[in-house]
């Protein structure tokens, strides 16, 4: 179910604070915990690094982003592999 268009996007209010502030503070990248906020086209070049319940992921946002959640370019669980059995001689 998508937002209703008058309230606009969501976004965390400390997000779009960091980003502001991102060009004089933050050098490696603005770390938050908030997959759910939605990508504006102010964020394209930038380096954000997003929680994934364990580790920061940094994701690089290029413009085919814009209009998606941050929690989307993130994998927040292992891919799962078989173990090979080793043959008994």
């Amino acid at each position: 179910m998508s937002r209703v268009k008058w309230k606009g996007p969501y976004i965390k209010n400390k997000l779009l604070d960091n980003i502001k502030n991102s060009i004089l503070i933050y050098k490696n990248g603005i770390k938050t915990t908030s997959k759910n906020s939605v990508i504006l086209p102010k964020f394209i070049g930038l380096t954000i690094q997003v929680y994934n319940g364990k580790t920061f992921i940094a994701v690089k946002i290029v413009d085919e982003m814009v209009g998606y959640k941050l929690g989307e370019f993130i994998l927040t669980r292992k891919q799962f592999s078989y173990k090979k059995k080793k043959n008994k001689k």
